[in-house]
């Protein structure tokens, strides 16, 4: 098998057949032995029916039926683990971004001996917030961050087998792929694309301060420690400050201010508090989540049916 494109559904079923024909006819400009594997997401639309109808009429399509939605990263993770080819091309099926790509990553992964070509924005898309809160994200993230992302990247990427065989080794449950793509190294490089809009995204203003927390919590421990030096930095003030008001009630006879500077003190230093706790919690919720050792996914059906069920766990 030369060749493995993967995508997942989810609220696929208007994309789904324009999104086969088109990977189809790429992947035959490249060669025949091909397979096109769609993941299905627990879509709460037809796009599982649609997808078999697809694949009965195509035996190189394979459609992986997960029990229910386990979420964007984690379903690509179970795509990938199934693929067969010796490339593997990622991709969302929505079409904003084109199949067509496979052709243009193909070659340059080939003539320049790389494992990863993967597209990059030339504009971000999308509306003034969507653009900004995505600048933020990447920004924020890489100065947090010991693992540095491209910006504005996108899903679409051509990768060779070693690479993905890699990439599967990463267990973590709580999985944000982005990160695990530059984390499993070799030779990558990006590539200027245009990304399509099909209208309002799917990611909430919620949905993307989870998926930073969790980034940032996966792939940094910079929020534990600068709780040390914060409190340390706190008390060196506070220190100094008493110092001071000491300094000035000996030398000087000033009183002592009360209530006024005690309420704002306590009410800084309790919010800092919790704050804080709010910081250990979250990172003890992604301990108490990897030692529970839930499955990564589950696969409820394939289709074929005389394809095996990998599992993603040891």
């Amino acid at each position: 098998m030369l060749i493995s494109i993967v995508t997942t559904l989810y609220q696929s079923a208007p994309y789904l057949q324009e999104f086969y024909e088109r990977s189809r006819r790429a992947a035959e400009k490249i060669t025949a032995d091909y397979e096109i594997l769609l993941v299905n997401d627990g879509s709460p639309d037809d796009s599982l029916e649609r997808a078999v109808a697809i694949q009965k009429q195509d035996p190189r399509v394979v459609v992986i039926d997960l029990s229910r939605n386990f979420g964007h990263h984690r379903a690509m993770m179970t795509g990938l683990s199934y693929a067969r080819g010796e490339y593997v091309f990622l991709l969302d099926g929505d079409l904003e971004e084109e199949p067509e790509w496979l052709l243009t990553f193909y070659n340059a992964l080939r003539q320049d001996s790389l494992d990863v070509v993967y597209g990059v924005q030339e504009r971000r898309k999308g509306g003034a917030l969507e653009r900004w809160s995505g600048t933020l994200f990447y920004k924020l993230f890489n100065m947090l961050s010991s693992t540095a992302i491209p910006a504005n990247s996108v899903i679409a990427r051509l990768m060779s087998r070693r690479y993905v065989a890699h990439l599967l080794q990463h267990r973590e449950r709580e999985v944000f792929i982005p990160g695990l793509w530059q984390l499993t190294g070799y030779r990558q490089r990006p590539w200027p694309v245009t990304k399509l809009s099909k209208g309002a995204t799917s990611y909430s203003l919620t949905r993307r301060v989870a998926l930073f927390v969790n980034a940032i919590t996966s792939f940094s421990d910079k929020p534990l420690v600068s709780i040390f030096y914060t409190g340390a930095c706190i008390c060196l003030v506070s220190g100094l400050y008493i110092a001071h008001l000491f300094y000035l009630k000996w030398s000087q006879g000033f009183p002592l201010l009360g209530w006024p500077s005690l309420i704002v003190s306590i009410w800084f230093l309790g919010g800092l508090t919790i704050f804080f706790l709010g910081i250990l919690g979250v990172y003890l919720a992604k301990i108490y989540r990897e030692v529970k050792h839930r499955p990564y996914s589950i696969v409820r059906d394939v289709f074929p049916p005389s394809r095996p069920v990998v599992p993603l766990d040891d």
